[in-house]
């Protein structure tokens, strides 16, 4: 199949559509050895102990972002300068909720009884190396994961900011982030499992060489028969990293980033992983200028696209980890 073109206008119309339940089945392209080879593959890459927590944008100047991150509390906030700090989420002092304390003048002061962190050591209460790339924020946990420490994350190429708009999505569910890698690592279900939003999906290529890549020929799906055909590319370039970037056609260079976060386990001992999505748009059309202009109003709307799909894709995961705890997953 040939890539898709990008046209004069951005969207397309489809000529011959195809009803869903007569589009072609993808089981046997699914093959689960593929996709597990691509998960243990993607497991195989140094994280260097990094987890992606939230949004840049959610740690603001006032307020700081708490998360409980691979069972350890952690919580961060922005100095006097902007700069991101980041530590332990329980106060030295008698262990009070940072998460819930307000930041003054760059120091995170605890609701409790007043003890103030400028984000340095004090009174046993250590800092947690921290990472902002201007659209996610991260932290560093040697403990937890392992590996061989990283000075800062390995964040996947993305488009100029000044050129681009970005929105984050988080979503918490029951399962492991193996479970959330392998829903990416699996493009054949995009046009089942996601009929609103993609049709005409096909896999043109599957992973081989150094790029380890999945190609897919999709539209995107507007409205009826307006689409948005693209050429993507799926890689994994961490263990609970996923990125789908647009290749060729409309947008091209635009990329989804979707991260997996272990939590912790919840009350019953099953585990929870936060996904944190990072969807990056970008084009040089001269119309995008507005769209640009309009971020704080598309922001919204690409978060909720986001979460739709992850509604759906949060519980293929749920399902895949259910079935592997009872021993009962086919692949």
């Amino acid at each position: 199949m040939d890539a898709p073109r990008r046209g004069r206008y951005p969207l397309s119309l489809r000529r011959r559509p195809v009803a869903w339940e007569r589009q072609r089945p993808t089981w046997r392209d699914a093959a689960p050895g593929i996709i597990a080879g691509a998960l243990e593959r993607a497991k195989a890459r140094p994280s260097g102990n990094w987890y992606a927590v939230g949004a840049s944008r959610q740690v603001g100047r006032d307020r700081p972002l708490g998360r409980t991150v691979a069972g350890t509390e952690v919580v961060l906030w922005r100095a006097a300068d902007g700069r991101l700090r980041g530590g332990p989420g329980a106060c030295p002092h008698l262990g009070a909720p940072l998460k819930d304390s307000p930041v003054r003048c760059g120091m995170l002061v605890c609701h409790w009884h007043g003890l103030a962190l400028d984000g340095g050591p004090f009174a046993g209460w250590e800092p947690y190396p921290v990472y902002d790339d201007g659209v996610l924020v991260w932290v560093r946990l040697d403990h937890a994961g392992g590996e061989e420490p990283l000075d800062r994350p390995r964040v996947p190429e993305r488009p100029d900011a000044a050129s681009a708009v970005a929105a984050v999505h988080t979503g918490v569910g029951h399962c492991e982030p193996d479970d959330v890698v392998a829903n990416r690592l699996d493009p054949w279900h995009g046009a089942w499992f996601h009929p609103y939003s993609f049709v005409d999906l096909t896999v043109t290529d599957g992973p081989a060489g150094s790029s380890d890549a999945f190609t897919v020929d999709v539209s995107f799906k507007v409205a009826g028969r307006l689409v948005v055909p693209v050429r993507a590319e799926f890689t994994a370039p961490g263990p609970r990293t996923v990125v789908m970037r647009i290749t060729e056609g409309e947008g091209a260079g635009s990329a989804v980033e979707t991260h997996a976060t272990p939590l912790g386990t919840d009350a019953s001992g099953r585990p929870r992983t936060a996904v944190v999505e990072a969807v990056v748009a970008a084009s040089d059309r001269p119309g995008f200028a507005v769209a640009r202009a309009a971020a704080p109003l598309l922001r919204p709307l690409m978060r909720a696209t986001a979460g739709r799909l992850w509604r759906d894709d949060m519980a293929y995961a749920e399902r895949r980890w259910e079935l592997r705890r009872a021993g009962r997953f086919p692949g």
